[in-house]
């Protein structure tokens, strides 16, 4: 078998569509009168709809004018009694903590959207300014790029300054069950929730799920090593980082994180995994440079090199098992049980 690429090498983006062959099963679309009427019960103030932001697969979201004037997204749960996946159970509470987390912060460096209300069934947060990075890529140029990789940088290493009140590691919603006192104990669990979860949803993963529990049985030793749970946001793709373009002589700046879903307490090193798809994480890129400036340590070795492999599995089985609940096309499955298949190879090579 020919080299394996290294743990460093950042995963390409899908460069695939999602297209949807049916309706995501977790969307709960309202009506402009039905969400102004939900918000009046809940909060005593209302909004008028101005869109439905259609990028997100798991909640809706909508941009609207609160009734004093103020823009805001209000992001709706899915429906009660919808199957979502164990990892996903009182998702949307985990997002309202980070913000108040992130707004906590002693002297910031965390920007993210303001929490203006959290409920179960909802949330509602201010409109940042900007454009997700994803969107405005193409039009800002390579020396801007870097810049905004080493600032990226240097926010994910304050994001990683935060810790559980009560150390615990894992997800932080009690709904999931996927928590321990240890760091190998709570990712096992998580990848043993997933597993389970594709075999209930028959999700064609092309792997022996036995196989990928003795996989991550065998980077114990490397999972032992993380001691200190740390918060992980686990989704940091270009599209979750807002961006402005330089104005009126300044640089360009990162405005903001959004869709704090999927965080955990856990190792800072999985982060790695998911802001690989938007450029280079190695010891020698501009985000390295901007985290270990800003106080950060990523890591280096075998332990951490398996450690690293092991997360690129856990988001790849992710990202094959949500495509049934989301509805995405085959393209994108395709695309998806590609990612799953190299990614397993890079363990199987650590063994």
């Amino acid at each position: 078998m020919g080299a394996l690429p290294s743990p460093w090498e950042h995963v390409r983006a899908p460069r695939v569509r999602k297209c949807a062959s049916v309706q995501s099963q977790t969307k709960r679309s309202l009506s402009p009168a039905e969400l102004d009427a939900l918000l009046r019960a809940r909060t005593g103030a209302g909004c008028r709809v101005e869109a439905e932001l259609a990028d997100g697969w798991f909640n809706t979201a909508y941009r609207v004018l609160l009734d004093d004037g103020r823009p805001a997204v209000v992001k709706i749960a899915p429906p009660a009694g919808v199957d979502v996946l164990r990892y996903e159970r009182g998702i949307m509470a985990t997002e309202a903590m980070v913000y108040r987390r992130v707004a906590d912060l002693p002297g910031g460096g965390v920007p993210s959207p303001a929490l203006i209300h959290a409920d179960r069934e909802f949330l509602v947060v201010s409109l940042l300014d900007g454009t997700p990075w994803d969107k405005a890529a193409d039009h800002l140029p390579p020396a801007t790029q870097k810049a905004l990789r080493r600032e990226l940088g240097a926010v994910t290493a304050r994001l990683h300054t935060i810790t559980p009140h009560d150390g615990v590691f894992g997800y932080p919603a009690p709904e999931a069950g996927l928590s321990a006192a240890g760091w190998r104990t709570a990712f096992a669990a998580m990848v043993d929730a997933l597993l389970e979860d594709a075999e209930r949803r028959q999700s064609p993963l092309g792997l022996a799920p036995d196989a990928v529990r003795t996989w991550v049985a065998e980077g114990g030793y490397a999972l032992d090593q993380v001691t200190e749970p740390r918060l992980v946001h686990f989704d940091l793709w270009p599209g979750n980082v807002f961006v402005t373009a330089a104005d009126d002589g300044g640089p360009a700046r990162i405005t903001g994180l959004i869709d704090h879903e999927r965080a955990f307490w856990g190792d800072p090193a999985a982060e790695l995994v998911s802001l690989a798809f938007g450029g280079d994480t190695g010891p020698d890129s501009d985000f390295a440079a901007g985290y270990t400036r800003a106080g950060g340590t990523l890591g280096s070795g075998p332990a951490f090199d398996h450690r690293l492999a092991l997360y690129q599995l856990y988001l790849a089985l992710i990202l094959v098992v949500e495509c049934g609940p989301r509805g995405y096309g085959q393209e994108h499955l395709a695309f998806c049980r590609q990612n799953l298949a190299e990614s397993a190879a890079r363990v199987r090579a650590l063994g």
